[in-house]
């Protein structure tokens, strides 16, 4: 059984499965796989032992690690009853990604003007929800998408919209600056959003956020509330994922002893972010404790909170 989940977390790890919402539903398919597999006399043993195994393999993505706490907070007397449980959370968690995403384009929308130009960065399925919805109620929009190296998931956004009509320019990251003055908003979606409303996303996402601050050009996060951080009410740093170094340079350049740095998130502050778009409504950055508290229902430190160390 462990193989499967070992084959699965390596799909995530490698980014075969990718996108925060994409990787969350995963994380909760696989504990149910695992919940109605698991032999009744290591039940719960079985299911932490997944847990750690999943949580291993994406340290900076909150929603893996809201997925996983979420389905393992199920509860029962005997096992069984722990078993019905926990695959029922599993299900309630998938259903939660499912329906966020459809909610968040139906309010994001509303702030897209007709006749925009919509900068976005990586491939965020919340945010092209939003720019997506937008197109559907007869918005003219147009959309200009960062390749987001060094993975290139901007191609991905862009081939994703132009199949569904919406005029699409690919640029590269560095002429960000260089166009922002013909944007009219920015959607971007979010790995992490902290207690005090900072956003953790694919990296270049602050330079983003920065220059559209230079252009007083609105910077939106679209951010389901399992993207929002329990750990960092308590005092956590949020840990940015380094990556090999071989996604970004030739093997040559490697042998020669040239050194490289490929962090895959950076960090954009509350104050450059006009909005956060939730599935619960759009929210200044400074509401995301109240997200936590309310939507997570994370009201102390001694609350049940997996962690891999924990589990190992």
């Amino acid at each position: 059984m462990f193989q499967f989940v070992i084959d699965a977390a390596k799909k995530i790890k490698n980014m075969e499965i990718r996108g925060a919402a994409r990787i969350a539903k995963f994380a909760a398919e696989i504990l149910k796989n695992v919940a109605e597999t698991a032999p009744s006399e290591s039940f719960d043993s079985y299911m932490k032992k997944a847990a750690s195994i999943i949580l291993n393999t994406r340290p900076t993505a909150v929603s893996l690690y809201n997925a996983v706490n979420y389905v393992l907070n199920y509860r029962g007397e005997t096992v069984e009853e722990r078993r019905i449980s926990a695959i029922s959370k599993a299900k309630e968690f998938i259903s939660w990604v499912e329906n966020a995403q459809k909610i968040i384009g139906e309010i994001g929308e509303k702030r897209i003007k007709d006749n925009s130009i919509v900068m976005t960065h990586c491939n965020s399925s919340a945010a092209i929800s939003i720019i997506k919805r937008a197109y559907e109620v007869g918005k003219k929009i147009e959309v200009i998408a960062t390749e987001s190296r060094p993975r290139l998931q901007g191609h991905i956004t862009a081939k994703q919209l132009r199949e569904i009509g919406i005029d699409v320019t690919l640029i590269v990251d560095s002429a960000v600056r260089f166009f922002m003055k013909e944007v009219d908003c920015v959607v971007v979606g979010a790995d992490t959003i902290t207690a005090n409303g900072t956003l953790i996303n694919k990296i270049g996402t602050s330079q983003i956020a920065l220059a559209a601050k230079e252009a007083r050009v609105p910077f939106i996060v679209a951010a389901e509330t399992y993207k929002f951080s329990p750990k960092t009410l308590f005092g956590e740093l949020v840990v940015i994922e380094e990556r090999s170094a071989e996604e970004v340079v030739p093997e040559e350049l490697l042998k020669i002893g040239v050194k490289v740095r490929n962090p895959a998130f950076d960090v954009t502050p509350r104050d450059y972010i006009d909005l956060i778009v939730t599935e619960v409504g759009a929210i200044p950055p400074e509401m995301a404790y109240v997200i936590i508290r309310e939507r997570l229902g994370y009201s102390s430190i001694e609350g049940e909170i997996v962690d891999a160390k924990d589990l190992d």
